[in-house]
């Protein structure tokens, strides 16, 4: 093996060893919840189920449903705790190649992604949720009996919270694509009608198909835009030359 395949290897162990250390994080978070499965899952289904009509519930259209969703659900909301611990990983490998001064900006991008992410998701918990639930079942016809499915509803929850979660992380890139250089807060400004086509487009693509929830994600995704564009202004690469780092 050469010289300089042997930094390449390095960065794959590293690599190796913090995926698996966040997986053991999620796995061991898991663990400790899986005795409230179902409680965990009739947390999140809350939302529906209030607005069901009396003498509906929902269902399982599957065998294996009733016992697999809940065990889902508690899995995928131990990876949603753990994203401190996800980002930290992150942060941490990509570490040794930041100057000194960038190194600091870590710490506060980190919690502002956290912060962000699970910011996201509570908005969608107790904003979307309810208005688009109480919209599609007030829609359906007096004879019908909405009764869902739990397995799709699960499958809904979780698009939306994902959706939601990274969208709100929309800052955090502008800040970082400033930042690098790559573009200025200007020339992102000028490009502002082409941003709202694309997150009416992204709405359109990752919400259920009604108006509502797409307007409830598109908006706040070009709130947020235009929230990194402004504080965009006042960030500057300022990369230091070599002699400066070293002092």
């Amino acid at each position: 093996m050469s010289e300089k395949d042997q930094p390449f290897i390095e960065h794959l162990i590293e690599m190796r060893d913090r995926l698996l250390k966040t997986l053991l994080v999620v796995v061991a978070i898991f663990a400790c919840m899986v005795p409230f499965a179902n409680d965990i899952y009739n947390f999140v289904a809350d939302p529906l189920q209030a607005r069901l009509t009396e003498g509906a519930g929902m269902i399982a259209t599957e065998v294996t449903s009733p016992f697999l969703t809940p065990f889902k659900t508690t899995f995928v909301l131990a990876f949603f705790v753990a994203i401190p611990v996800v980002l930290y990983q992150f942060w941490a490998f990509i570490a040794p190649g930041l100057y000194k001064h960038e190194k600091k900006l870590i710490a506060p991008l980190m919690i502002s992604s956290i912060f962000l992410f699970y910011a996201g998701m509570a908005f969608a918990y107790f904003v979307v949720f309810p208005l688009i639930f109480e919209f599609f079942i007030s829609s359906a016809h007096a004879d019908i009996k909405v009764m869902p499915d739990i397995r799709s509803y699960l499958d809904l929850a979780l698009k939306l919270f994902f959706a939601f979660g990274f969208a709100f992380e929309i800052p955090i890139a502008t800040l970082l694509l400033i930042w690098s250089g790559a573009v200025t807060a200007q020339e992102l400004g000028r490009k502002r009608p082409y941003v709202i086509v694309a997150c009416f487009a992204m709405g359109m693509l990752l919400t259920p198909p009604d108006v509502i929830s797409q307007t409830l994600l598109a908006v706040p995704m070009w709130l947020l835009f235009e929230v990194g564009v402004f504080f965009g202004r006042w960030v500057k690469r300022g990369k230091p030359d070599e002699e400066t780092e070293a002092q």
